[in-house]
């Protein structure tokens, strides 16, 4: 059963992590990095430099999966092939399909050309270097930031930033740097509920960053933002370095005549994790479409992703012994983000549905310990 995993990020090395030398089954992990990121983490190193990924090639003693380092340039499902950039043509028995998610900016004017990203390593690289070079003594230029989208990512990733200016500020002698947070929505953080909501927005004016809900930001330039209040008011905001977070969607890469899609580009798939109308090849993670209890859109997140992976290796593992596969039974253990330092707001499931609220100090170990969770599951 020649089987082919398509990307190490966290759904796709959950899988080849899980998998065990089985006979009849044969693996092979494509991915264009020799590394994972844990890009639940690119916040803090695009602040502060931290390290995060981890080699693959470790990850994989003992699994029987090989590791083919290539980049995936599309995908053919009714011809069961899987072309690379470097022109070679892998073909599959089954196929794991965990390409993951690219950024959507929404077709706003600018905004592609103009900011930056923050999904992978070389993204995080760009605003560190960025924030140290506008803390040099010649620097001239603008020396503001805008993040577009109030989600986990963009709240993470600007008290991360003030915090790293304010020690630049402090140990340079220079000016603060002004941080805008800019949300279409009328809230940041809609995962939380109003109390954690508010702890996390009252940090984040402590940090003095300048938080403009209802603001859809409409174009951008090489050193600006125009954005519209819910009243037709627009402002623009000079900048020297923009960053969108606002939005993701699947890698449009998977090519099929009976494939379904939805929602940001999102393949449609059965509870057992496989495309619809095509029962050789699982789409999990960002890519992937799956349904909870009450039948609505499973999140795109690292823990979900994770689960997704960890049974698709068992689920390859049953196919190649013949046995039943498994469904898929989505739960999501809590949601925790983190403020800087050592400061954190979420929540934990409890049993019967019940939630625990939890802030400060206690929630960025329980953040840190969903991440030492990963970390074990995949060694």
């Amino acid at each position: 059963m020649k089987t082919l995993i398509l990307g190490a990020g966290y759904a796709g090395l959950a899988v080849a992590t899980k998998l065990k030398p089985t006979p009849g089954l044969e693996a092979l992990l494509v991915e264009q990095n020799a590394y994972h990121t844990f890009e639940t983490r690119l916040h803090e190193a695009a602040a502060h430099n931290t390290p995060v990924t981890l080699p693959l090639t470790p990850l994989l003693r003992g699994t029987g999966v090989h590791l083919e380092q290539a980049q995936v340039e599309n995908v053919n499902l009714d011809e069961r092939e899987v072309t690379l950039k470097d022109g070679r043509v892998l073909t599959y028995d089954k196929l794991v399909v965990g390409l993951g998610s690219v950024t959507n900016f929404y077709r706003i004017p600018g905004l592609a050309e103009n900011a930056a990203e923050l999904k992978q390593l070389s993204d995080a690289d760009e605003i560190f270097n960025f924030i140290n070079r506008v803390y040099s003594s010649d620097y001239t230029g603008n020396r503001d930031i805008v993040v577009g989208g109030a989600g986990l990512t963009g709240v993470e990733l600007v008290t991360e930033l003030a915090q790293r200016a304010e020690v630049l500020s402090r140990e340079r002698g220079l000016p603060p740097i002004q941080i805008y947070l800019v949300e279409a929505g009328p809230k940041i953080l809609p995962v939380l509920d109003d109390a954690l909501r508010q702890k996390a927005e009252n940090t984040l004016r402590e940090y003095g960053i300048h938080i403009l809900v209802g603001h859809r930001l409409m174009s951008a330039t090489a050193d600006s933002v125009t954005v519209q209040t819910a009243d037709g008011q627009q402002q623009v905001i000079p900048a020297g370095k923009i960053i969108w977070t606002g939005g993701i969607q699947a890698r449009d890469i998977v090519r099929g005549e009976r494939l379904e899609k939805g929602p940001g580009g999102r393949i449609a798939v059965d509870e057992f994790l496989r495309a619809k109308n095509y029962p050789d090849v699982f789409v999990i993670g960002d890519m992937g479409l799956a349904l909870n209890q009450e039948g609505k859109p499973v999140p795109t997140t690292a823990q979900h992703a994770g689960q997704q992976g960890r049974l698709t290796g068992k689920n390859l593992m049953r196919l190649a012994k013949g046995e039943e596969l498994e469904p898929y039974e989505p739960t999501t253990l809590g949601e925790f983000v983190s403020l800087g330092g050592l400061m954190a707001v979420g929540w934990m499931k409890l049993p019967w549905n019940q939630k625990l609220a939890i802030t400060g100090g206690l929630a960025h170990v329980m953040k840190r310990a969903s991440e030492w969770r990963w970390r074990a599951s995949i060694d």
